[in-house]
């Protein structure tokens, strides 16, 4: 376990917030005219607004909204990729007193249809991208009579809210909002079944939102994550007006090394492909420049000095730092399993990966790792808003996590059957398996549904044999273990860039994996792949692209 004060983390005193509405307010009050968030306009040129004017936007925008039919509870989609007016969209609806209910843009128009009519909207905000979808489920008569606004034509809609406002409409200032209302109803986006709507209260996420910027503060960021992901709630529209740091919101992935060095950021929060991609390309750059032998001899004599409380990584890595914008030290991490690897490699060069785990159903942090209390492979302890326990744990202390706290959804939307099933009690049943060590941290180990239950009665958690191959056969870059009869087979692809002759060694390394573990978890059946694996649109593999 490590404890440690970070340099770069700003602490403030962070109240018990009860509503999202009084997150917005306050922040916005102490923010006023100081940059709030940076982003490419549709010229794609670089702009910036103030908490003033995005407030403004909010205000505006609601008032329109009520104009048309839209308040007390509407339920209102959003419909469009990561753009800064999904950003004042969602602040509208929410702040405004409606539901938002956020649309995956990744997601196949008929799944985002499906979504739209399950969940009985009122009204659907898109972006220019979304032209045809619009005009798909407006020519479908299973679609309800809904409003339809264009985030092309925002300006026009702040200034007819505007003129509303100027004309009496008081309606947005004297608003109240109490904690239990429903604020947002969220797409689940799991990597097997289908897809449930969950219902989250003001209090849900403004109290996620307090514990968790407790224990993880800093200073401007960037924001990678897509918008619709409740993540990017928490870490980056909210965080933004709690610790009152400015954001950069990013265009697109792909430009994410480009990104970094340029906004030069201390901070930001993404899935572990984001945290793999920036570890990869440190090393391939180091390659590339023939430094690579160096990059490891340092990386020796600063675990040397570490050991005597001498902290020299970031002037011993000073290059790999510029090349990171030179503020870098902090990668939030969270949505799927991220190999230890990749922390311990970060963190041995000056950058610390603090992995945490949660879900829609919990807005979404339940626990994470923070600056002054750590360990590489566990996913943390629980944040104050929750406590969990582990239910008939094994013989390894390993069983199902059940959750209770302030941060717990209501319930799936229209859905009382899956609703009473989710729940025992007070507790809400995460069908995770893990285990909690002497010290309080949470150690995953997989899915409940995921088990493969072999004809001995044996259950093997798939997750855990991944974590296993991943961790001991260094050119594994991704791995999906699954049932075939009564045998287990991996299928893997591999990094044959770094490795040309890795096919050929597989077998033999898997056969040594084999041997450290019990016989029922051995793999019995290899299959390698040309291309990575499916993912989900949260860059998880997608389970059910596999069918046993």
């Amino acid at each position: 376990m490590m404890n440690k004060k970070h340099k770069n983390a700003v602490k403030v005193e962070i109240p018990e917030y009860q509503t999202i509405r009084e997150i917005v307010f306050e922040g916005t009050a102490r923010g006023g005219n100081n940059k709030q968030f940076m982003f490419l306009d549709r010229n794609k040129q670089l702009q910036e607004v103030n908490y003033n004017e995005t407030f403004y936007r909010i205000r505006t925008l609601s008032t329109y909204f009520y104009s048309k039919g839209l308040k007390n509870g509407k339920k209102i989609a959003i419909v469009s990729e990561n753009l800064i007016d999904w950003g004042f969209a969602y602040y509208a609806i929410i702040v405004g007193g409606n539901v938002c209910v956020p649309m995956d843009a990744k997601l196949s128009y008929e799944d985002i249809e499906d979504q739209i009519i399950r969940c009985d909207c009122d009204a659907v905000v898109y972006s220019k991208k979304f032209t045809k979808f619009v005009e798909q489920i407006k020519a479908n008569p299973e679609v309800p009579q809904m409003e339809y606004f264009f985030m092309d034509e925002f300006d026009t809609y702040y200034a007819e809210g505007e003129k509303l406002i100027e004309a009496g409409d008081d309606t947005f200032d004297t608003l109240e909002i109490k904690p239990d209302d429903l604020a947002a109803i969220v797409f689940t986006s799991g990597t097997t079944g289908k897809s449930k709507g969950v219902m989250l209260t003001h209090k849900n996420v403004a109290s996620n939102c307090s514990a968790s910027l407790r224990v993880l503060t800093g200073r401007h960021a960037i924001a990678f994550l897509p918008l619709h992901h409740t993540l990017s709630w928490v870490s980056g529209l909210y965080a933004t007006y709690i610790v009152s740091e400015w954001g950069y919101l990013c265009d697109s992935l792909k430009d994410i090394q480009r990104d970094i060095k340029k906004f030069q950021p201390y901070n930001f929060t993404g899935v572990p492909l984001v945290v793999e991609t920036v570890y990869d390309r440190i090393w391939k750059t180091a390659r590339k420049m023939g430094k690579e032998e160096l990059l490891k001899k340092g990386i020796k004599i600063s675990n040397i000095l570490m050991k005597f409380g001498i902290d020299k990584r970031r002037k011993i890595f000073k290059m790999v730092h510029d090349n990171l914008g030179g503020n870098l030290d902090m990668i939030i991490c969270g949505g799927a399993y991220l190999d230890p690897k990749y922390e311990k490699g970060l963190y041995d060069i000056g950058i610390d990966v603090f992995n945490g785990y949660g879900l829609t159903e919990c807005s979404p942090v339940i626990t994470c790792n923070h600056p002054e209390k750590f360990k590489f492979g566990s996913v943390g302890t629980p944040l104050d808003c929750n406590e969990i326990k582990i239910v008939d744990p094994d013989e390894n202390g390993v069983g199902e996590i059940y959750v209770r706290g302030s941060n717990v959804m209501v319930g799936y939307y229209n859905d009382p059957e899956a609703t009473a099933a989710a729940f025992d009690g007070d507790w809400f049943k995460t069908g995770d398996f893990g285990r909690i060590d002497e010290d309080g941290f949470l150690f995953m180990v997989g899915r409940k549904k995921n088990l493969i239950i072999l004809s001995n009665g044996k259950n093997v958690s798939p997750e855990e044999i991944e974590e296993k191959l991943m961790n001991t056969i260094p050119y594994v870059k991704e791995v999906l273990v699954y049932q075939e009869g009564d045998k287990i087979t991996g299928e893997f692809f591999l990094n044959e860039e770094d490795y040309p002759d890795c096919r050929d060694t597989l077998d033999a390394d898997v056969k040594k994996t084999n041997a450290m573990m019990p016989m029922f978890k051995r793999v019995g059946n290899i299959v390698i792949r040309d291309e990575e694996f499916p993912k989900t649109t949260t860059m998880k593999i997608a389970r059910k692209y596999h069918t046993n």
